[in-house]
């Protein structure tokens, strides 16, 4: 999106109006939630809308014949499970 920059100031309850070109084009209205995120350049605000969402629709899909994403989270957990517990030994062992 190329448009000038616009500004904006805090209240003192830290609370902001974002302009409203930017409230279209990201489909925010009234009780839309954003994620909040720190970034190195500084705060960065992600509407969670409807229209957001059904763009993520179908991320998580598996193609045929990998593991389900229950079983890969499941093996995800176990090898973070075994991480800890040799990071463990080793702080044990080094006592």
């Amino acid at each position: 999106m190329n448009t000038p920059a616009d500004t904006a100031r805090f209240s003192a309850k830290g609370q902001i109006v974002i302009p409203l070109q930017l409230r279209k084009h990201f489909y925010i209205e009234e009780g839309t939630k954003a994620v909040v995120e720190a970034t190195p350049d500084g705060i960065l605000l992600k509407p969670v809308t409807r229209h957001s969402i059904e763009r993520l629709r179908g991320i998580l899909k598996r193609k045929p014949g990998r593991k389900s994403f229950a079983e890969e989270w499941a093996e995800h957990k176990r090898e973070e499970l075994e991480l800890e517990e040799r990071k463990y030994a080793r702080s044990i062992g080094s006592r």
